[in-house]
């Protein structure tokens, strides 16, 4: 695939920018002949809780508030460069006062510079001027407009990075939720495999002061019943400094959370996956990162024209309009002037070659955009494929791990239904018991990282964004797209 891009001024980057788009997926589509829609993806668990933390922690994150910042800057900026395409209007108001003399003569007339002056007259002179002034670049050869585009390029490009920051949010929020799910589902685990060994232990010990059991079994179901309980403290530990990161995300206190994660249930099922298009170029286009790193690419190509103009001669008109008014002894005169000129024309000469290299650097800024958008392509395309095998596999593993700890259960009941009836020896009650915990805790971590796998497929198919309904994917126009970066 390709990323057409016209360049605005008078010298123009490369006409096209090959993306690294593969002409498919080498990897396994969950479509199952069910198609959801990507939007507000976390909504699709119908876990309210899980939107409110979304909520919460899109609040509290300062990326996001930084990408906000951005984007009003950008937005500030866009408008600054709009401006300069018109004429400029400023107005001017100025007041002063003076004195002014005359001297006389012997004779009573006047006479300026007379030795044989008699005497001077002092007036004071008050001069009021208010006027408009008025200038205007005229954009004989596009600077001012490729700066105008490559200001709405780089607003675009902001916005675009704040919704990327957003949909990363909700996944770091919906990652560390379904990591405290996992522990406290860990966390039952301990706790059974823990009160089990506890209760074999126990018995142990009366049947082994009884002399039914010998003292070495005894010793067996204590040392299990104490690595059991072991486990279970450190299982505690993780989950509680898992929940101090929920906390830390959200911006909830504690004690808050706890409650609404007791009044939540433990474990939803994760839905189905659908809307993954089968060409690659098409999907990416839904991510918002790769859409800043396209706008990247055409701001580049807008600032390139821009200081290429640069180079080139600058015609400006002005002009103005004012009152004048002047008011002494008496007397008061005002007078209204108009001008509408000078047309100038700055012709670039001599400059050291600063001009040239401000072109040259432009340029090498393209070079770089260009680089950072096929680099970012291909982080995109290898994240959508890790996504589609993790989750492919997790789902095909599911299946086998629910099996497993199923009849592992039956086999352990049956051991100490055996064990109990004097049939088995406590090394195979704990071996079983062994292999039924292992199967447990393998089940807990296998359905953790299918929502890991889950939430990294939206996440690197742009977690729901939309690009904007006016601007065309150049990625899903062929053979070759047209990212406009002049009118």
């Amino acid at each position: 695939m390709s990323l057409g891009l016209a360049g605005c001024g008078l010298t123009r980057p490369p006409a096209t920018v090959q993306a690294p788009f593969p002409a498919q997926w080498h990897a396994p589509l969950p479509h199952g002949g069910s198609l959801t829609a990507l939007a507000d993806w976390w909504r699709q668990l119908d876990d309210p809780l899980l939107v409110e933390l979304i909520a919460a922690a899109e609040t509290a994150s300062p990326n996001l508030a930084s990408a906000a910042a951005r984007v009003a800057e950008a937005r500030s900026t866009r408008v600054q460069a709009g401006a300069a395409l018109l004429p400029s209007l400023d107005g001017t108001v100025s007041a002063s006062r003076g004195v002014s003399g005359s001297s006389f003569g012997s004779g009573g007339a006047p006479s300026s510079g007379s030795s044989t002056s008699a005497g001077t007259a002092i007036a004071p002179v008050t001069t009021l001027q208010a006027g408009l002034q008025s200038r205007w670049e005229i954009d004989l050869f596009g600077r001012l407009r490729a700066d105008r585009d490559a200001a709405q390029q780089r607003l675009d490009s902001a916005t675009a990075k704040w919704h990327d920051a957003r949909v990363a949010v909700a996944a770091e929020t919906a990652n560390a939720y379904f990591a405290e799910r996992a522990c406290q589902l860990q966390l039952n685990v301990s706790e059974s495999d823990a009160k089990s060994r506890g209760e074999t232990a126990r018995l142990n010990d009366l049947s082994a002061r009884a002399g039914f059991t010998a003292p070495a079994d005894a010793a067996l179901a204590r040392a299990s019943a104490s690595d059991a309980s072991g486990r279970l403290t450190q299982q505690r530990a993780l989950c509680a400094v898992q929940r101090k990161a929920l906390v830390a995300l959200s911006g909830l206190d504690e004690p808050t959370l706890a409650q609404k994660l007791a009044a939540s249930p433990t474990q939803r099922a994760l839905p189905v996956v659908g809307a993954i298009a089968s060409v690659p170029a098409q999907a990416l286009s839904q991510r918002p990162d790769v859409y800043a790193a396209e706008l990247g690419v055409a701001s580049a190509s807008a600032e390139v024209g821009s200081a290429e103009a640069e180079r080139y001669p600058k015609l400006t008109l002005s002009g103005s309009i004012g009152r004048m008014q002047i008011r002494t002894s008496g007397f008061r005169e005002s007078l209204d002037t108009w001008t509408v000129g000078p047309l100038s024309l700055t012709v670039p000469l001599l400059d050291g070659g600063a001009r040239a290299a401000n072109a040259e650097a432009a340029k090498a800024r393209y070079t770089e955009a260009v680089s950072l958008y096929r680099a970012n392509v291909r982080q995109a395309v290898r994240e959508v494929e890790e996504a589609l095998v993790n989750l492919d596999a997790t789902t095909a593993r599911s299946t086998d791990a629910d099996t497993a700890v199923k009849n592992y259960q039956a086999s352990f009941d049956a051991t100490q239904a055996r064990y109990s009836s004097g049939l088995a020896s406590l090394f195979e009650l704990e071996d079983s018991r062994r292999t039924l915990f292992a199967a447990q805790t393998a089940r807990v971590s296998l359905q953790r990282e299918s929502t890991e796998a889950w939430v990294s497929l939206y996440r690197s198919m742009g977690g729901g964004w939309s690009r904007p309904a006016e601007a065309s994917s150049p990625m899903t126009t062929t053979p070759a797209a047209k990212v406009a970066t002049s009118p």
